[in-house]
């Protein structure tokens, strides 16, 4: 996969459900200038799809954002990532249940973990949810690109992924927060 960047880009790594949604909802943030779906957090070595859905390999479905910190910051970053998943679900999101759809914030180097957490006890501190947040921080280890087929999922099967988006309960949650 090429990224066909400008200038010198800085990458994030996030956990949010389904990389399918959460790959189209950073892919549409200006300064962003790639996204790439994948897995992260587990010990199996180049996993496939097919042994992170069986959720026994330690890795979560994850994206890799690529963007241009002149136009947007990690931080802000950050707030679109919490305001697209249900972080008080420990079992996944929405409907996509098991270990590999839990959520997560996956740093690179100790500011990203100090900005990370900073931003997490903001939102405990907003009152927004009234339950704890299950939200891991880790540090980001190997990123692994998910197959071909995963990459741009949503121009790829516009309709299966409209449909799929819809009744899997994402927007519906974004609304009443």
């Amino acid at each position: 996969m090429t990224l066909n960047n400008i200038g010198p880009t800085q990458s994030a790594t996030f956990a949010g459900g389904c990389f399918w949604c959460t790959e189209s909802d950073f892919k549409k943030v200006a300064g962003v200038t790639a996204v790439v779906s994948g897995y992260t957090g587990g010990s199996q070595p180049n996993p496939r799809y097919e042994d992170v859905c069986r959720g026994n390999t330690g890795h979560y479905e994850a994206v890799q954002v690529h963007y241009d910190p002149a136009q947007i910051s990690y931080g802000e970053l950050l707030e679109i990532f919490w305001r697209s998943i249900d972080p008080t679900d420990d079992g996944g999101q929405f409907v996509d249940r098991g270990p590999q759809y839990r959520t997560a914030i996956f740093y690179a180097n100790d500011e990203e973990k100090q900005l990370a957490e900073a931003s997490k006890r903001a939102l405990e501190a907003s009152g927004r949810f009234t339950t704890q947040l299950a939200t891991a921080i880790r540090p980001l280890a190997v990123f692994y690109p998910a197959e071909e087929h995963h990459q741009d999922y949503y121009r790829k099967a516009p309709l299966h992924y409209r449909s799929y988006r819809k009744n899997s309960g994402r927007d519906q949650f974004i609304k009443r927060f």
